[in-house]
């Protein structure tokens, strides 16, 4: 049986992913959707023409992983696709967060992440996929954003080194760096703290993004980044120091 999996595909990258997957491929017997909220994914379920599995699991929680993990050894399923794509962000000055949401930002944009990527590979073949979601914040330190760019950069790191070690397997990972994207993200990250208005003007739709993400990885590539002003910047945080870089956002609104 060849499947995909999802993460984080109740609404957003994830449910974009899910839809558009739906449409390109022919060979896959089931997508199987991962997230918490149940009613969401069965209405995206409904606007898929694949036999879709939706799999109401919270992947930060360890009954839950051992649960998907039974599954996955009960049924031998080809995975010729992995996205990870849950995730969330929150905003604000480290010091005066919720210690408990930063560190569930580590837990899901970091451990489960890593998590369910070790679980899915032994059931990986030649030309399979996996597609991390990372973020254009992986690209430089992000004051007031603390927690959740390193989250990233490490999604990034590992993402890239992970793409040089499975090569010789022919399994290819990529890694999506997004800058502003027009999906319920901003909702929570915004509690406390808004976002710089340059990010608000360089918003993408979750359509384009997704749409390029998928062509990336059919290519192998190992990063996907979409837009102009995205583009620009990763080669501006290569290009200029950081602590340059860092001062200018200490001034810009």
């Amino acid at each position: 049986m060849n499947v995909i999996i999802i993460t984080g595909a109740s609404s957003g990258m994830g449910a974009e992913f899910a839809l558009q997957l739906d449409h390109i491929f022919d060979s896959i017997d089931e997508i199987w959707l991962i997230a918490r909220r149940k009613e969401a994914m069965l209405k995206n379920a409904q606007n898929m023409e694949h036999t879709t599995r939706v799999l109401d699991m919270d992947i930060t929680n360890e009954s839950h992983m051992k649960r998907l993990q039974t599954l996955l050894a009960n049924e031998k399923p080809i995975i010729c696709m992995l996205v990870n794509s849950a995730g969330y962000g929150i905003m604000g000055n480290f010091s005066t967060s919720d210690m408990h949401e930063e560190l569930g930002m580590i837990d899901v944009n970091c451990k489960a992440l890593t998590q369910m990527t070790y679980m899915c590979i032994p059931y990986m073949r030649a030309n399979s996929r996996i597609i991390q979601l990372a973020s254009s914040a992986a690209f430089l330190p992000q004051p007031k954003f603390a927690v959740y760019a390193a989250t990233k950069s490490y999604v990034y790191s590992f993402s890239r080194a992970l793409a040089q070690e499975l090569r010789n397997k022919k399994i290819y990972v990529t890694a999506v760096c997004p800058g502003p994207v027009d999906t319920p993200f901003f909702d929570i990250a915004e509690k406390t703290e808004s976002t710089l208005a340059i990010k608000k003007r360089t918003i993408a739709h979750v359509d384009h993004v997704v749409k390029q993400a998928i062509k990336d990885s059919y290519y192998k590539r190992e990063k996907s980044v979409y837009g102009f002003w995205i583009k620009s910047f990763a080669v501006l945080s290569k290009a200029v120091p950081h602590k340059m870089l860092l001062e200018i956002m200490r001034y810009l609104k």
